[in-house]
């Protein structure tokens, strides 16, 4: 992995090793995105997070900000359930990367989509949820999940409902590649949940929702929230990503190098339903994709990926 950084090093080569080291992906929302996580992937072979024990990764709070109240009546949005407060709740993952080194063919780094049943209960800490069975179109990755059911994992939350860490605690059997496809899983998923602000807002009112996301690639994400619609506690509301990187390389995993990033364009949307009196959101899909091009400084080989990611919530 250290070769990038070496100049005598051929051509041919240096493509090779930007192969394997890129084929792990690059998506804050398919990835470990933790303060100094490492990208990782199901396929790149890197041990997940959650290895043998309960893990807890910090999570840089998303700050919001109103750009419009909305309409009258207007009043402070936070969640409201209750300790012990259960929800069975159905969370979906899709993420597809093709990716082009120089002019060699596009190839597929896309992860299997997963459908993740769970029941969240409300608690003095956040959220702890348990999950169900797991399932996946790909039929080895199914197999392996199938010792996850039962698995656990949690969420501490600020009063205004920000994600400010997330806790994972798979069971001691469960397979490596099931293990790092469920950690995929939830980043993406915490990176496109709601956080309010803290005026009063009525229906029509837009915020936005600053948040810094940690990796190889430093990014900042900004998510514009519309509140479409209000019947009680339930809150339809339009969102709108727009991700750019702080600075401009890519520092490998394993201090492998770098890469110059010479274009990132990382957008989406969607629309998510909130029940205030619920733990987890009880609806809703949101895409986010893009493209993304790097250049290895030392060889000039350049690097090109074309991403999609969808998270998808249901009771």
């Amino acid at each position: 992995m250290t070769v990038l950084s070496s100049p005598h090093v051929p051509r041919k080569a240096r493509s090779g090793v930007l192969m394997i080291v890129l084929a792990l992906g690059l998506s804050a929302f398919g990835a470990g995105c933790g303060d100094g996580a490492e990208v990782r992937s199901v396929s790149d072979g890197t041990e997940p997070l959650g290895l043998g024990k309960e893990v807890t990764v910090p999570i840089t709070a998303a700050v919001a900000a109103v750009v419009q109240p909305g309409a009258e009546p207007r009043e402070p949005l936070r969640p409201r359930y209750s300790e012990g407060t259960v929800q069975q709740v159905t969370l979906r993952t899709d993420h597809r990367i093709a990716q082009q080194i120089n002019d060699q063919p596009v190839r597929d780094y896309s992860t299997p989509a997963l459908t993740i049943p769970m029941t969240a209960r409300s608690g003095p800490d956040g959220i702890e949820c348990t999950l169900g069975a797991v399932s996946t179109p790909d039929p080895s990755l199914n197999k392996a999940l199938g010792t996850a059911d039962g698995s656990r994992a949690g969420f501490d939350l600020s009063e205004l409902g920000a994600i400010t860490a997330l806790r994972l605690a798979p069971n001691p059997d469960t397979a490596n590649s099931a293990r790092a496809a469920l950690e995929q899983a939830f980043y993406q998923a915490i990176y496109q949940s709601v956080t309010f602000p803290d005026e009063p807002l009525g229906e029509g009112a837009v915020w936005t929702m600053r948040q810094q996301i940690a990796g190889g690639v430093n990014l900042d994400q900004v998510i514009t929230a519309t509140l479409a619609a209000r019947e009680g506690d339930r809150l339809t509301i339009d969102l709108t990503v727009v991700q750019k990187p702080r600075n401009e390389s890519w520092n490998l995993p394993n201090n492998a190098g770098a890469l110059d990033i010479q274009d990132y364009v990382m957008h989406g949307s969607g629309t998510i339903t909130v029940d205030l009196g619920m733990p987890l959101p009880v609806a809703g899909t949101i895409t986010v994709g893009g493209h993304q091009t790097y250049r290895d400084p030392h060889s000039f080989s350049v690097l090109q990926q074309t991403i999609d990611t969808r998270v998808t919530w249901s009771e």
